[in-house]
C-alpha cells in the first residue's frame, strides 16, 4: 500500500520556493476539496490487485539491489506528478493521515491517475481542479496552441528547443524558454541519480551495472542514446529496469514532450522461452506489411530482445492511469535502425487483467460460443505480437520537407495512431504465422477474439486516452467492414473471423501509410470519422458498468 508521507521530502522542499518557475502555475499548496462526486464509486472502478514478489530465492546482494532499484522508481514516481499535476500530489500526500473513507477514496483516485483529472473520463477534473491543460504541467496553463505557433514564427531561433522532447516550456515576461529537464527537475533527479549508481555498485552483472550508470549520466544530460543502446544490447537479463521519460501520452498541447516512467523488472526464464516463435520471423513480418518497399527498412540482424518479466513496482506513466501489460522501447528511431528495440512483457500484470478484466467482459458482451474463446493463451498472443508491432513498419515519416520522425510529423495524435497501428499489425502478423503453419487456426481465433475484446476493454477508457481512442477507432472499422456485428435483441457482438483477415489487412494499410507519409491531416481525418462512442457502443459499454476498468496495482516495495 502507499506510504504515507507526513514530511515533504527535500526535493518538495527545495521546489516549493522555485514552483513559480518549475510549473509555471505560481505556487501550489494543498486544499482539501469538498466531495463535487462519488469517490468511492470512481475509486471503485479499478481492481485492487496485489503484486507480490518473492524475494526468497534472490541472495542478500540481490535484494539490496532490487529495494535500490525500487527506491528510485519511487523517486522517479514523484517526479512524474511535477510533470503531471503538482497540486495534486500535494493534495495526495495532505490526505494521507485522514481516517475519513471520502478521503482516502479520494487519495486512492488520485493516486490511479497521477492527478485530479479523470483519465477514463475524458479528463474530467475532480478535487476543485481547473480544466485540464492539453499539456499538462509541460506548458503554461494559459498558453494556447495559437499563441504558440505565432511565437515561433517570430522565433525560429528556438523552434528547435521548444519542441524538443526533454524541455519544459515556460513564460519569462513577454517570451517562452525551453527549460530542459535536466535542469527544469535538477531537484528530483539528484537523489534519483545517487539511487541508480548504487544500484550499479550491487549488479553482479557487469553489463546491467553499466547500463544503471550509463541511465544516471543519461538523466543528468537528457542524452540518452548511448545508455538506449546498452539496454537494447543485455542479454537475457536476470534484472532489468525501464527508466526514463520515454512515452508522450500526457503531452496533448504538441504531443512529443516526453513524461518519465519506470519499472523494476526481474526475468522469468520459463515465460521468456516461449518467445522464440515471434522473434525469429520479425524479418519476415516486416517485409510482408503491406505497405511500399521503401517504407520497410530491413529487420535483418537487427537483435530483436524480448522478455517476460514480473514487475514489482512501477512508477511514473508505467504506474497511473492505463496499466500496460507490456511494452516496446526504446522509441528513438536512431536505436531502432541500429539495434531494434526491446520488448517487455508484465507477466503479473497480463494475469490480472486477463482474469479480472478480459474474460469477465467477453462473458458479458460476446455472444456465448464466443466468450469461450477469450482465453489467457489468446490475449499473450495478441499482447506479444502487438509489442513487435510496434518496432515494426517505417522507421521515419516521407514529408514534402524531407525524411522526419513520425512522432513530430503526425503531432498530438500520434498517441492513439501508433497504438492503433501496433493493434492492428498485430492481428496482419499473426494471420502471417498461421498461413505459415507457426499458428494453429484455433489459436488465431482466439487471438481475434481477444484483439476484439480488448478493443471493448480499451474504449472504457474514452477517448481522450490513446489507446481508448485508437480502440475506439479500430472497432468502428471493423463494424463498418462487417468483420464484428451486433444482436440487436441480446445486444451482443459476434466477431466474423471469416471477415477478419480483410478487414485487418486493410486497416494496417490506412494505418501504416499515415505513418510512412506523416500526413497529420489525413490521420485527423481518420480519427474523426472513426474514433467516436456511438450509441451502441456506449449502451453495450454501460452494461458492464460493474466489470473494473482495470487494475490498481498494489505493489510489497513502498508508494508514495
Amino acid at each position: 500500500m502507499p506510504r504515507p508521507q507526513s514530511i515533504l521530502p527535500l526535493p518538495l522542499v527545495l521546489c516549493v520556493a522555485m514552483l513559480a518557475g518549475c510549473s509555471g502555475r505560481g505556487p501550489q499548496t494543498a486544499s482539501h476539496p469538498q466531495p463535487t462526486a462519488d469517490y468511492p464509486q470512481l475509486a471503485g472502478r479499478f481492481l485492487p490487485v496485489r503484486m507480490p514478489f518473492d524475494a526468497a530465492a534472490l541472495s542478500p546482494r540481490e535484494r539490496q539491489l532490487v529495494a535500490k532499484l525500487a527506491e528510485a522508481t519511487r523517486l522517479l514516481d514523484e517526479l512524474f506528478w511535477q510533470q503531471s499535476d503538482p497540486a495534486g500530489l500535494a493534495l495526495y500526500r495532505s490526505l494521507a493521515s485522514s481516517a475519513k473513507p471520502e478521503d482516502q477514496a479520494l487519495r486512492r483516485l488520485l493516486r490511479i491517475n497521477g492527478g485530479r483529472y479523470d483519465l477514463v473520463r475524458e479528463h474530467e477534473p475532480f478535487a476543485g481542479a481547473p480544466p485540464h491543460p492539453p499539456g499538462a504541467n509541460l506548458f503554461p496553463a494559459d498558453l494556447t496552441r495559437e499563441e504558440f505557433d505565432r511565437y515561433v514564427v517570430a522565433h525560429p531561433e528556438q523552434k528547435a528547443a521548444l519542441y524538443d522532447p526533454f524541455t519544459v516550456v515556460r513564460r519569462k515576461g513577454d517570451a517562452l524558454e525551453a527549460i530542459p529537464y535536466h535542469v527544469a527537475y535538477a531537484p528530483w533527479l539528484t537523489p534519483i541519480v545517487q539511487a541508480l549508481r548504487a544500484a550499479a555498485d550491487l549488479a553482479d552483472d557487469a553489463a546491467f551495472a553499466r547500463f544503471l550508470r550509463l541511465r544516471a549520466d543519461a538523466l543528468l544530460s537528457d542524452d540518452y542514446f548511448a545508455s538506449d543502446i546498452a539496454w537494447v544490447e543485455l542479454k537475457q537479463p536476470k534484472f532489468d529496469l525501464i527508466f526514463a521519460p520515454y512515452e508522450t501520452y500526457l503531452d496533448g498541447f504538441l504531443g512529443v514532450k516526453t513524461s518519465y516512467g519506470a519499472a523494476v523488472l526481474v526475468r522469468n526464464d520459463a515465460q521468456s522461452r516461449k518467445l522464440e516463435v515471434f522473434q525469429k520471423y520479425v524479418p519476415d513480418i516486416q517485409q510482408a506489411l503491406p505497405l511500399a518497399a521503401a517504407d520497410k527498412p530491413s529487420k535483418t540482424g537487427q537483435p530483436t530482445p524480448m522478455e517476460v518479466m514480473e514487475a514489482p513496482l512501477r512508477g511514473g506513466d508505467l504506474r497511473h492511469g492505463y496499466q500496460a501489460v507490456a511494452d516496446n522501447l526504446p522509441n528513438d528511431p536512431r536505436v531502432h535502425e541500429q539495434k531494434g528495440t526491446k520488448k517487455i512483457f508484465f507477466r503479473n500484470y497480463m494475469d490480472a487483467r486477463v482474469q479480472g478484466v478480459i474474460i469477465p467482459l467477453a462473458q458479458r458482451l460476446l455472444s456465448t460460443d464466443q466468450g469461450r474463446l477469450a482465453t489467457p493463451e489468446g490475449y499473450l498472443n495478441r499482447v506479444l505480437m502487438h509489442e513487435v508491432a510496434h518496432g515494426i513498419g517505417p522507421a521515419f515519416a516521407r514529408t514534402p520537407g524531407g525524411k522526419q520522425d513520425i512522432r513530430a510529423a503526425i503531432g498530438p495524435a500520434y498517441g492513439g495512431l501508433e497504438e492503433s497501428k501496433a493493434d492492428i499489425v498485430s492481428a496482419y502478423a499473426l494471420k502471417w504465422l498461421a498461413d505459415h503453419g507457426h499458428l494453429s487456426s484455433g489459436q488465431l481465433n482466439e487471438a481475434y477474439v481477444a484483439a476484439v475484446t480488448d478493443d471493448l476493454r480499451s474504449a472504457r477508457f474514452g477517448t481522450a486516452e490513446a489507446h481508448g481512442r485508437g480502440s475506439v477507432m479500430q472497432f468502428n472499422f471493423m463494424v463498418e467492414r462487417g468483420a464484428i456485428t451486433r444482436d440487436a435483441a441480446s445486444g451482443r457482438y459476434t466477431v466474423m473471423l471469416d471477415r477478419m483477415p480483410e478487414a485487418v489487412a486493410a486497416l494496417a494499410r490506412e494505418l501504416l501509410e499515415q505513418e510512412a507519409t506523416g500526413d497529420r491531416a489525413r490521420t485527423a481525418a481518420w480519427f474523426d470519422r472513426y474514433g467516436k462512442i456511438g450509441p451502441e457502443l456506449a449502451a453495450a459499454l454501460a452494461r458492464v458498468s460493474d466489470v473494473p476498468i482495470d487494475v490498481d496495482p498494489q505493489s510489497d516495495y513502498p508508494e508514495l
